[in-house]
């Protein structure tokens, strides 16, 4: 038995486990049943509604709002959208951002349109909207978009402000310039015109790790380990934003964190094994 429970406060372990969300939410299925079917158990009805929660299988034509609502129900719906569309994959075929919004819809009724946008930007790193993803490479993007999305956008505010920080002493630009008076310029030649150093691309990977790993320290939202995000950005002195996203997207740690889709290798395969840890 987890000895979890027992070495925090009950407020804390409600909270972590987001166990009155369940509790709220069962109570309203219930109610809401019971306009139909009034000689509902409510015990009956309570057990298999946990016992779904505790299965996954409790997302499925569920509202936005609820499905992302905890770590738990977004992992979830991501295996769920895995093992409805995975054909799609094996058939080879390649969809449009429309077209993987529609799937999601289909689960999902009010699922946001910007979302499948965001993760069409991770694998395409532009906003083209008309060109096509394969399944494999969406499914990836899909699941670090949706599950991390607050902490995405911590990192995209971070990242701005690196980009717009003046640079470090090791990337100073030395700008040349002439300092001799007007009667020594006509006896020489004229200084060479200016050349102004273009931006480097992205940002100092360290300085990006670092401030990374100060708000994952301070953050309540979900966010992958520290050793995947030092994995990908101590391997390399520079990184864009859509750079670093797409190998979060693509990093074995980062899934098997989650835990709920296979390795890609394994992405097509028809086992519906559980692969929570």
């Amino acid at each position: 038995m987890s000895t979890d429970r027992f070495s925090v406060s009950a407020d804390e372990y409600l909270s972590k486990h987001y166990v009155l969300t369940y509790l709220e939410d069962a109570i309203s299925q219930l109610l809401e049943h019971k306009e139909d079917n009034p000689k509902v158990n409510p015990a009956k009805f309570f057990h298999d509604y946990f016992t779904s929660v505790h299965h996954g299988n409790h997302t499925l034509f569920r509202q936005y709002d609820f499905i992302k609502s905890t770590p738990h129900n977004r992992a979830s719906f991501i295996k769920a959208v895995w093992k409805c569309y995975r054909h799609i994959g094996r058939n080879g075929d390649l969809l449009s951002v429309k077209e993987y919004h529609s799937l999601l819809c289909l689960l999902c009724t009010d699922f946001p349109f910007d979302l499948v946008q965001k993760t069409a930007r991770i694998i395409l790193m532009d906003d083209a909207m008309d060109c096509l993803m394969s399944f494999s490479d969406f499914i990836y993007a899909f699941q670090l978009q949706f599950y991390f999305e607050a902490f995405l956008e911590d990192c995209n505010k971070i990242y701005d402000k690196l980009t717009q920080a003046p640079r470090s002493p090791r990337e100073t630009v030395v700008v040349p310039s002439s300092s001799t008076s007007p009667r020594q310029q006509k006896k020489q030649q004229p200084p060479p015109p200016t050349l102004v150093e273009p931006p480097l691309e992205g940002v100092d990977s360290q300085l990006f790790l670092e401030a990374l790993m100060q708000l994952s320290e301070l953050t309540k939202n979900s966010h992958p380990k520290i050793s995947s995000l030092k994995e990908i950005l101590l391997n390399t002195n520079r990184v864009s934003f859509y750079g670093f996203l797409m190998a979060l997207a693509k990093n074995d740690g980062v899934n098997a964190g989650i835990g709920m889709l296979p390795a890609k290798a394994a992405i097509m395969d028809d086992t519906d094994q559980d692969h929570t840890t």
